[in-house]
């Protein structure tokens, strides 16, 4: 006979968040509330002949935590095992947990961690691994070169610092990563395979990783002289994204575990879906299938028990590209709602740039933010709508500046090349 398994309800207890608008909760709230755009002219990206010149880059030379980057010994690692320790250390502490001062505490086999990354330490391994992997120059390599170049490292690093025993692994899903990683998170939570998970996803800097979107013509490349505005989701100026860096990690946990200690409890996630298209049906490597991303989104407000008319904000994937038209006309047939009837929408993007293999996880915390506060921020950089998605959504729908909105519920889309979805609902508690 099958064993039946009660699902424990999923709740978020902590954030913690590095990205090009604040390192840091408070720094991230304020700019994101305040429309203020993190993206910058990269002198590098001119000087290695990127037609793209724009990226969206972290400064996490003020944060409080960053002395633990020494204590470590992290201070040359990747810059994705950075952000992530970062952002893990202070989704830990909001959640209302002690940092270890050493690592003689005991293994917490109740707790566990899965940080991903689209790209990897690639920063670290064209900076460092690979110039120096020659018998004369290897010497300049340490023994620590493996622990902290290999993908997992983020995941393992959290895991001695904090001393966690639950599942410790690495995932990767193009732009989808950070959401999947969440949702297979909260998913071990809700099966009473662990009580507690730290979940996200990170991103380094590095022109290695983002030459290859360049060579694809996908980047904008036509705003280098004006870089605040070069990212704009839904609007006929959208012409390609642009690449960001950071780290966004949750501490999610049992409701019953997180009301046992009185936790702090900044939202649930009341409902998630991951699928591919399979690469039929319009769905390509760098396209989503509209089949699969409407029954992503229908799944996901199934699995929370709600009806498409909850749904009262949309936190968009939408990355300014030719894409955002798709995903609106795959967003209205999913919920079955167009024009007044269609939920607030916004993209993080427009401030952050596509933190790829992190954006999923940063632009969660932003929806999250936008629960607690019960507040929309703005679209910036939207206006005016591509006249494809004007004739699906009113510019309402569009908000040109934050305002005050009652959030039940949102929906939190992730869409990755090879035709990979993740979706969410992420409810008030």
């Amino acid at each position: 006979m099958k064993k039946q398994i009660n699902k424990q309800r999923v709740v978020v207890t902590g954030v913690g968040v590095v990205s090009p608008i604040g390192t840091g909760v408070d720094e991230f709230s304020r700019n994101l509330f305040d429309a203020f755009c993190g993206l910058t002219h990269q002198p590098i990206m001119e000087e290695t002949g990127f037609a793209c010149q724009v990226a969206g880059i972290p400064d996490i030379s003020n944060s409080h935590l960053l002395p633990y980057i020494d204590d470590y010994g992290l201070k040359n690692s990747s810059l994705l095992l950075q952000y992530s320790i970062l952002a893990g250390l202070e989704a830990w502490k909001s959640a209302g947990f002690k940092i270890p001062e050493n690592h003689n505490n005991d293994a917490d086999y109740d707790t566990g961690c899965i940080i991903g990354s689209g790209i990897g330490p690639l920063d670290l391994i064209s900076e460092k691994l690979v110039p120096n992997t020659d018998p004369k120059r290897k010497r300049k390599l340490r023994s620590t070169i493996v622990e902290q170049s290999m993908p997992n490292a983020p995941s393992a690093h959290l895991s001695m610092a904090l001393g966690l025993g639950n599942q410790i692994s690495f995932n990767s899903s193009a732009c989808a990563t950070a959401s999947e990683a969440i949702i297979t998170a909260a998913e071990r939570i809700a099966n009473g395979k662990a009580k507690r998970m730290l979940a996200g996803g990170a991103e380094s800097v590095s022109t290695h990783g983002w030459i290859g979107f360049d060579i694809m013509r996908v980047l904008n490349r036509s705003m280098n002289e004006t870089p605040k505005k070069a990212s704009c989701p839904l609007s006929e100026n959208a012409a390609g994204f642009i690449p960001g860096a950071g780290a966004g990690i949750l501490l999610l946990e049992s409701l019953d575990s997180a009301l046992d200690r009185n936790a702090p409890i900044l939202a649930e996630i009341s409902g998630t879906h991951i699928n591919s298209g399979g690469l039929r049906n319009g769905g390509t490597m760098t396209a989503p299938s509209s089949e699969a991303v409407i029954k992503c989104v229908q799944e996901s407000i199934k699995d929370a028990e709600i009806k498409a008319s909850d749904i009262d904000y949309i936190n968009g994937h939408l990355s300014s590209t030719m894409a955002d038209v798709l995903e609106i006309q795959n967003l209205s047939k999913a919920l079955a709602r167009t024009k007044d009837n269609f939920p607030l929408i916004n993209s993080l993007k427009a401030q952050t740039g596509h933190c790829i293999g992190a954006g999923g996880a940063i632009e969660t915390i932003a929806a999250i933010m936008q629960i607690q506060t019960q507040k929309v921020a703005a679209s910036i950089n939207s206006k005016p709508l591509h006249p494809e998605i004007a004739k699906i959504i009113d510019e309402k729908s569009v908000p040109d500046n934050a305002i005050n909105h009652q959030i039940k519920h949102v929906l939190k889309t992730s869409f990755g090349f090879g035709d990979v979805n993740a979706c969410m609902i992420l409810s008030k508690y």
